[in-house]
């Protein structure tokens, strides 16, 4: 039962990694884009989320009202920035690490390099949990599961159904043919990217929820999103879910049959082995999918 009740928390806070990769994948499978600044736009959704419900006593969710509208800018004009200086590929890479890197000092500036946490008299979400039986539910999993749900899912159903999204994946698919049949990249990247920014206010907020923030923290996650957005195929939104979740069930059961000590080995072992079976990933890199 306890190795159950580990991957079952594994796979809600695998729904965090999805959140963080999804926007990752999506730049990259559509514009080419490798864009490190998305995490520095996750840090400053975490702070942001920390500081608006220390200074204005907001419902740590309720905090998305201010930051969503400010972090969807930010990454408009970002993405904005990338296409009006030709970056892509391997120079997005270099120039979007320096952009992470004046990020982080930023943070360090405003809010030092203590640890910060959302004080847990205005944060229910830090100790609240679903009980069913002898099961646990994390409140703070449940809503990351959820918002992965809810986002990935109406991300991938607005790509197959929607004008916009079948521009887009005909963008990913041959950038030549999209521009003769008038498709407006420009548009699509600043949409893409706000949408993108957007995404990362929400993964901050759930990150801020029951963790504490300081500006290094990005480095953490380096590894894990994107091994999510290597494994579940770049550009596929769908595949990022399930290596999200799968990911997230893998690091729960190592941390409770071996030990946390052994999580990243047993973690990354599993996707060089992935790889060496699957090159291209779990599932289809073709387009924003």
């Amino acid at each position: 039962m306890i190795t159950f009740q580990a991957a079952l928390t594994g796979a809600l806070t695998g729904g965090l990694y999805a959140l963080m990769a999804a926007a990752l994948s999506a730049t990259w499978g559509v514009l080419r884009v490798i864009n490190l600044a998305h995490f520095g736009l996750i840090l400053a959704g975490a702070y942001l989320t920390y500081q608006v419900t220390t200074s204005w006593g907001f419902d740590p969710v309720v905090t998305l009202v201010v930051t969503v509208p400010v972090l969807f800018l930010a990454g408009a004009a970002l993405q904005g920035a990338y296409d009006r200086l030709g970056v892509a590929g391997f120079g997005s890479l270099l120039m979007s690490f320096g952009l992470l890197i004046i990020v982080i000092q930023v943070a360090n500036n405003i809010w030092t390099a203590d640890y910060r946490r959302i004080d847990p008299a205005v944060n229910p979400y830090a100790t609240g949990r679903l009980s069913i039986g002898p099961l646990v539910f994390p409140a703070s999993t449940l809503l990351a599961f959820g918002f992965a749900i809810v986002l990935i899912g109406g991300g991938y159903l607005a790509l197959q159904r929607t004008f916009l999204g079948r521009a887009m994946r005909a963008f990913a698919e041959d950038r030549m043919v999209a521009a003769a049949f008038g498709i407006d990249h420009r548009r699509l990247g600043l949409l893409l990217g706000g949408l993108g920014g957007a995404s990362a206010a929400v993964a901050g907020m759930i990150f801020a929820l029951s963790n504490s923030i300081t500006p290094t923290t990005p480095y953490e996650w380096f590894g894990t999103v994107f091994a999510v957005v290597i494994l579940g195929g770049i550009g596929n939104l769908l595949g990022t879910l399930v290596a999200g979740i799968g990911i997230g069930v893998l690091s729960g059961v190592v941390s409770v049959v071996w030990s946390p000590s052994t999580e990243p080995f047993v973690l990354f072992l599993a996707i060089i082995l992935a790889l060496l079976l699957r090159p291209q990933g779990l599932f289809t890199r073709q387009g924003a999918r």
